[in-house]
C-alpha cells in the first residue's frame, strides 16, 4: 500500500502543477476576450480565429483542470444522502462510484476523444469558419484532460482505500481533516 499511495502522491503533484499551470489561461482569455470586443466595438474588426482561441483556452482550462478540481475537492458533489453517513461509509460510496461509474465512463470518452483527435489529425480538420483555426490541438484537449481525470480518479482511489484501511487520514469536502469520523478523529 505504501508504494500505492507514492504513486498517488505523484499523480497528485502532477495534477496539482497541470492544474496551477494552466489556470492561468483564464487570465489570457480574459485579454484576448477584451481585445476582441475592444477591436470589434472601437475599429469594427473582427477575427475569428480570435474568437475560436477564446473557445480553444476556456476548452484547455475546463478539460485539464478537471483532475486538479478533484483533486482540490472542488468538483460538483450532491450529497444530500450520502452526506449524512460516517467517513467510513462515505469512503466505501466514494470507491464504488469511482470505480463502476467514474472510470467506466472517463474511460469510454477518453478512448471516443482519441478517435475523434485521430481523425481530425488525419484529416487535418479545419474550422468550417472564414479565418477559423485548425481542429485537432482542441480535439487533443478531450484525452488528454480524461487521463489526467482518470490519473486523479486512481488517486482518490488509492486514498479512500488507504482511509478504509486506517492508513491515512482523510475527510470529504466540507470537512477538516482530524474532526469527528477521519481516522484521526475516530
Amino acid at each position: 500500500m505504501k508504494a500505492l499511495l507514492a504513486i498517488s502522491g505523484a499523480i497528485d503533484r502532477v495534477n496539482d502543477l497541470v492544474g496551477r499551470t494552466v489556470y492561468w489561461l483564464i487570465l489570457v482569455a480574459v485579454l484576448v476576450s477584451a481585445g476582441n470586443a475592444t477591436m470589434r466595438y472601437t475599429v469594427n474588426l473582427a477575427s475569428n480565429a480570435s474568437l475560436e482561441g477564446q473557445w480553444y483556452l476556456f476548452s484547455a482550462v475546463f478539460l485539464l483542470c478537471a483532475g486538479y478540481t478533484y483533486l482540490h475537492k472542488a468538483h460538483v458533489r450532491i450529497d444530500l444522502v450520502a452526506g449524512r453517513f460516517s467517513f467510513r461509509t462515505q469512503a466505501k460510496i466514494d470507491v464504488f462510484g469511482i470505480l463502476f461509474m467514474m472510470l467506466p465512463v472517463c474511460w469510454l470518452i477518453l478512448i471516443y476523444g482519441w478517435d475523434a483527435f485521430m481523425l481530425a489529425w488525419e484529416t487535418n480538420e479545419q474550422s468550417t469558419d472564414s479565418g477559423g483555426l485548425v481542429r485537432w490541438p482542441v480535439k487533443l484537449l478531450i484525452p488528454v484532460g480524461f487521463a489526467l481525470l482518470i490519473a486523479q480518479a486512481i488517486s482518490e482511489l488509492i486514498k479512500r482505500i488507504a482511509f478504509l484501511k486506517g492508513l491515512i487520514d482523510w475527510s470529504p469536502p466540507g470537512h477538516q481533516q482530524g474532526e469527528p469520523g477521519s481516522a484521526a478523529g475516530q
